[in-house]
Parts: C-alpha cells; structure tokens; sequence
C-alpha cells in the first residue's frame, strides 16, 4: 500500500534523512521509532507533503505523492494526526469530527464515518459539547485521532500518539488503535519509546541519525532498545 523508497531529506541544506525505506501493507500497523531528533517526523511529514525530498520515492497504492498539496494526499485516502493533537480549540469535540465530513465525500455517510470516530473513543461522546480548549492532553490525542478518522482514510500518520500521555491514558489510544486496525484500516505511528510500541504492531523500524539501522518484529525492536539502553547507561 504505502512505499518509502531511498528517501532523503534536507533541511536549510543539512541532510536530515538518508535512503530511507518504509513498507506498509492494508491492515497493518507499523511503528518508526527512534529518539526525538531522530528523523520519524521528518519521514511524516514529507509522506505528508510538507517537506520535499531531495532525492527517492514515496508511493501510494503504487501512486508517486512526491509533489502532491497534502490536501490531496488526504483526498487519496490518508489521515494525519500531528504530534501536537492540533485541535480547534474555539470549536466542540463534535464540530472537530463533523469538519471533515463537510470537505471530503467518501463511500461511507457522514453520519457513518461520524459515528465510527466515537466507536473508536467512547470518551469524545460525553463531551461532544465541549470546547477544544478545555480537553486534557489524552483528550485531545483522542480528538485528533478521531478527527483523522472520520476522514474515511485507508491509513492513518500518528506522530508520537503515546507522547506525554498519563500511564492511564495509554492503554485507552491502544486499545483505540487496535481496534482502527481490526477494521482493515492501515496505520504507521512514529514514537520515541520503544516500550510503549503496541505488542500488536505488525513491524517496526528504528530510525537513528536519519538512516533506518532496525526492521523488524516488535520482540526484536524492544530486545535492540534494551540493549542501546544498557550501553548507554555504562557510558
């Protein structure tokens, strides 16, 4: 479905990222991981539009999206949710997941994609009245998880979905993952702790320095990530 092929990035010409390759399959749920500064961002966002490669390929469904406005990139079937859970704040939780409904049409109802975000996140129902501005953090991660979804996306880009959540919270967007995935429906998420990698993700890649150094299974990745941390500490 999705092919990052040779990818390299520069920014204010410093190289950023260098050849990387990323596959994700339908259905499957696929972890960038590495520390902040890393690059997992970068990789979002050029997939996402924002940033141009200096040199290598990003395919969807065999589709090149290098060059592509990322309004079209949403149009073709893909869902951002942006580390800062950018959400309207002057808006409710219910307007934040009807807008994309009002600019993208898709095979399913508005009233059907509406009803699937809050499936998703039980939550964000009791607080359909309530403003942006007055959600807590784990709020607003599920908010814009939720937004993304009500896109109708074949795949969602999470960027760090777990970062700064309360212990309680997380279990809440993992069980939320799981079950967008149960539906059909692709994800790649980037996150900086190796440890909070769902034991249901079908593969993971480290990322370090701009350069993918790991792929793998989630056992693997989290073996790797002990390990780093162990050399560290004798440092």
């Amino acid at each position: 479905m999705l092919e990052i092929k040779s990818l390299a990035v520069d920014i204010q010409n410093s190289p950023i990222l260098r050849n990387i390759n990323i596959d994700v399959n339908p259905g499957e749920l696929v972890c960038l991981v590495g520390r902040n500064g890393a690059g997992k961002t970068t990789t979002l966002k050029s997939l996402m539009g924002y940033l141009k490669p200096k040199s290598g390929d990003i395919l969807w469904k065999g589709k090149s999206l290098v060059g592509m406005k990322t309004f079209d990139i949403a149009r073709a079937g893909i869902g951002f949710s942006p580390e800062e859970s950018e959400v309207f704040g002057d808006l409710t939780v219910a307007e934040n997941i009807e807008m994309p409904t009002w600019t993208i049409q898709t095979k399913l109802s508005n009233e059907e994609r509406i009803a699937l975000a809050y499936k998703i996140f039980p939550k964000l129902e009791r607080y359909r009245d309530r403003g942006g501005h007055h959600l807590s953090g784990g709020e607003r991660k599920m908010l814009s998880i939720a937004r993304a979804l009500a896109l109708d996306p074949e795949m969602l880009i999470l960027d760090e979905p777990f970062e700064g959540l309360s212990p309680a919270i997380i279990p809440v967007i993992s069980d939320g993952l799981s079950s967008i995935r149960g539906l059909g429906r692709a994800i790649l998420m980037a996150e900086s702790n190796a440890f909070h990698i769902p034991d249901y993700a079908d593969r993971v890649y480290i990322i370090e320095r701009g350069e993918i150094i790991f792929s793998g299974s989630v056992e693997e990745a989290k073996r790797v990530a002990q390990s780093q941390l162990s050399i560290a500490a004798k440092i």
